[in-house]
């Protein structure tokens, strides 16, 4: 005879004193008789539920209106996508609350037609209050669609889905954040190459749109020496660096360099100034600003020959602007920068009768020497410098100081060369590219 405390699933434990065969008899009989009638009435409820299963998504595509604001927000395609996934959520239900042995494949597959798009649709906040939604339509429907005593197992199976559910969702949207994360990356990757090589406006703003570019407005380029450590968790750091000073980011190693992309900086200099920690040693510039990401291959190609040449100029600012280095980058053969020097100094110089072009001509031939200047001018002093106060007024800077003087004596060379034809003899026989070495 088995002892009291011999027990096995589903029978009571015999008490001592009586026979085991028969108790065990009418034990196993018992549990088919209960094993049957569940059965039963998990195939009745299963049939209440199919059909009550078009009562079942009216309801829940009426909740979901009245309930959800972002629901009723959406456009025409994406509330049908969401009312499908709500739909499939029922019938899969259904379906394994009719098997409950069947594993929950079912509830995966809800997801794997489309991933991307109901990621991109409806985030996963969106998708789990979609889930309370229908949990709520079901569990208040028991009654009416479970079998009667069977309304306490309908519950139990709800809140088994619903978890399930939740956690299949969950998987998926990890999993489509994992690939968007390295599609991004390499399409982000994909637009620095571009800029370095300076691809055309069209690629470039192909690749924008690509990798969700939103800011419409100033952008800047900062370049300069990568860090030594260039791991994917580094490249991270300085895109979330970079994202707490502009509306939109990329952050890109090519070769030795380090690039970073600012959209929609109010203070380009404090955010360079910030980010520079993040770059190698040696110095780094900002290049000038343009409209649009689509152009910034302009900004990325004057900061990259500012970077070439900066180790020209002394003790140079770190950050500092491409537009800073023009002499340098002028000799060691940018036209961009050469069109800037002529366009910005010589051409305001030349307009008129000619006396500024003149004036600042001898005053930087002689040393900024006032006397001297106004000797061979046949002018008083004086005149000089008033004159040399309406150049700083019209080109912006004093051509007294030391570096200003340098940018106007080099413009006024390549402006000379300029106007007699030669300058562009020069550069079809010397053609420089700034490359990355």
């Amino acid at each position: 005879m088995p002892s009291s405390t011999d027990t096995t699933a589903g029978t009571r434990p015999t008490s001592p004193g009586t026979s085991g065969t028969p108790g065990a008899a009418a034990g196993a009989g018992s549990r088919r008789t209960t094993s049957g009638d569940r059965n039963a009435g998990r195939v009745e409820t299963s049939r209440r539920l199919k059909a009550g299963q078009a009562m079942l998504s009216k309801l829940t595509l009426q909740r979901l209106e009245s309930q959800l604001p972002w629901f009723r927000q959406m456009n025409s395609g994406d509330r049908g996508w969401v009312v499908l996934l709500a739909n499939s959520g029922i019938t899969s239900f259904i379906d394994w609350y009719r098997d409950p042995q069947a594993p929950l494949r079912v509830v995966t597959e809800i997801f794997n037609s489309a991933p991307r798009e109901l990621v991109r649709s409806v985030s996963l906040q969106h998708t789990l209050q979609l889930l309370r939604v229908v949990v709520q339509v079901v569990e208040e429907r028991v009654g009416d669609l479970a079998k009667p005593g069977e309304q306490a197992e309908l519950k139990e199976a709800v809140l088994v889905y619903s978890r399930e559910i939740a956690f299949a969702a969950a998987d998926v949207y990890a999993k489509a954040a994992e690939a968007r994360g390295s599609w991004d990356a390499r399409l982000e990757a994909m637009v620095v190459d571009a800029l370095v090589r300076g691809d055309s406006v069209e690629d470039l703003a192909g690749r924008a749109a690509a990798i969700g570019w939103r800011t419409d407005g100033s952008v800047h380029v900062l370049v300069g020496r990568a860090p030594r450590r260039t791991a994917s968790r580094s490249i991270d750091d300085i895109r979330r660096a970079a994202q707490k000073w502009a509306e939109d980011a990329l952050v890109g190693i090519h070769e030795d360099r380090l690039l970073i992309v600012l959209g929609g900086t109010s203070d380009i200099d404090a955010a360079a100034a910030s980010l520079s920690h993040h770059f190698g040693p040696s110095d780094v510039v900002i290049g000038p600003e343009v409209s649009s990401l689509a152009e910034a291959g302009a900004s990325a190609t004057a900061a990259v020959w500012a970077l070439r040449t900066a180790i020209a100029r002394p003790a140079t600012p770190r950050p500092v602007h491409a537009t800073d280095l023009l002499p340098e980058r002028a000799i060691a053969g940018d036209r961009r920068a050469v069109s800037e020097l002529v366009s910005r100094f010589y051409e305001p110089l030349c307009a008129g009768n000619g006396q500024l072009l003149d004036t600042v001509s001898a005053y930087l031939e002689f040393g900024g020497s006032l006397e001297t200047t106004a000797k061979s001018l046949e002018v008083h002093p004086n005149t000089v410098r008033y004159r040399l106060r309406k150049i700083t007024d019209l080109i912006g800077v004093d051509p007294t100081e030391a570096r200003a003087g340098f940018e106007v004596r080099i413009a006024l060379v390549y402006g000379r060369l300029s106007q007699a034809g030669q300058l562009s003899e020069l550069h079809n026989s010397s053609h420089v590219s700034p490359g990355l070495s």
